[in-house]
């Protein structure tokens, strides 16, 4: 297996970093879209992030991944007395055993077959029996689903997607198949916006939105480079010289994660993050969720038991900069008017 490179060892990016440790804390936030410049650490940062995790515990032999303890989120096998995905098993809570968190990329042309899933040709042709082959959204189940230039996706795997992304479950109905299967997954894409713009309808299903920009001081660019090199050259000792970072910051993510249903909201900071909403006119009301969901999984990230105005600042901007009405006399765009937004709602 290849190496990875350590989260903690990527220079720069903080937004984005933080973006995707919020939504590790809280998968509910919804996603991070990552948008901005080629080689900024895009894709290194979401499998650093995933080779970061600890290990999932998932029901053996499921081709899905499923939690074993929870059962209302079991597929229809796993739920079965007395069978599993592949076969028999003991009555009582299904077998398990640790796996890493998948992280599986969605490329740009991938047929719709594969995403989903579809008749095992194998199987019927050999033993004559229709057997259904699961895709990429099952291996992505409770781990990462990365797709990158999502700006660039074709249009039908855009509302598939939108589909799974709202239910949280996979259905194919085809050649005689009827498969109903868990699929929730932690949405990231990256693009570049010069190469277009995102479909409204898939822009609106990512929780928090992020923007990359290459480094232009030279002490960066240079850090960036050494440490590249340094990994490239010997993985084994740049993991082992990052590796108590990399401990530190797991414990940190387990303890948020524990924590996260004990953090609790004030009514006064939903009624700023309404009022932060309002001002900046976003639409719809996914921007006050999201925002308070980020806000929440801050606040048991920094070891918090209450969100404050400052975890509310921190995350407004992820949160709602892609969720603004198009202004076309606005000449500082999404970004500026964001910013004007929360110093005038939450202060500087």
């Amino acid at each position: 297996m290849a190496s990875v490179f350590p989260f903690t060892a990527i220079v720069g990016q903080d937004e984005m970093k933080l973006a995707l440790l919020i939504a590790s804390v809280d998968p509910s936030v919804g996603g991070v879209l990552v948008f901005g410049d080629r080689g900024t650490g895009k894709s290194t940062a979401v499998r650093a992030l995933a080779a970061l995790l600890p290990p999932m515990r998932a029901v053996t032999g499921c081709p899905y991944g499923c939690e074993p303890s929870r059962v209302a989120g079991l597929c229809a096998a796993c739920r079965s007395p007395g069978k599993t995905a592949r076969g028999r098993r003991p009555a009582g809570e299904p077998p398990s055993a640790l796996r890493p968190v998948p992280v599986v990329d969605l490329p740009l042309g991938a047929t719709e077959d594969r995403v989903v899933g579809a008749l095992d040709l194998e199987r019927a042709l050999a033993d004559g029996v229709k057997a259904f082959e699961p895709g990429l959204l099952a291996r992505a189940n409770r781990g990462f689903l990365y797709i990158d230039e999502a700006n660039l996706l074709e249009d039908h795997l855009v509302d598939l997607l939108l589909d799974v992304a709202a239910s949280g479950e996979n259905v194919v109905e085809r050649e005689g198949l009827s498969i109903r299967h868990p699929a929730r997954f932690v949405l990231v894409g990256s693009g570049n916006p010069e190469e277009g713009e995102l479909r409204p309808q898939l822009l609106d299903r990512f929780g928090l939105s992020v923007e990359v920009k290459t480094p232009t001081d030279l002490p960066t660019r240079i850090e960036v480079i050494r440490r590249r090199d340094a990994f490239e050259r010997d993985p084994e000792a740049f993991l082992a010289a990052w590796a108590r970072e990399e401990r530190r910051l797991r414990r940190r993510l387990e303890a948020a994660r524990e924590r996260l249903p004990s953090v609790s909201v004030p009514d006064g900071i939903l009624e700023q993050a309404a009022a932060l909403c309002l001002k900046a006119g976003t639409d719809g009301l996914r921007g006050e969720l999201t925002l308070m969901r980020a806000a929440r999984a801050l606040a048991s990230l920094d070891g918090d038991a209450e969100v404050t105005v400052a975890h509310l600042r921190r995350v407004a901007a992820p949160a709602l900069r892609h969720r603004l009405r198009r202004n076309p006399l606005e000449d500082a765009g999404s970004a500026g008017r964001i910013e004007r937004a929360i110093a005038e709602q939450l202060g500087a």
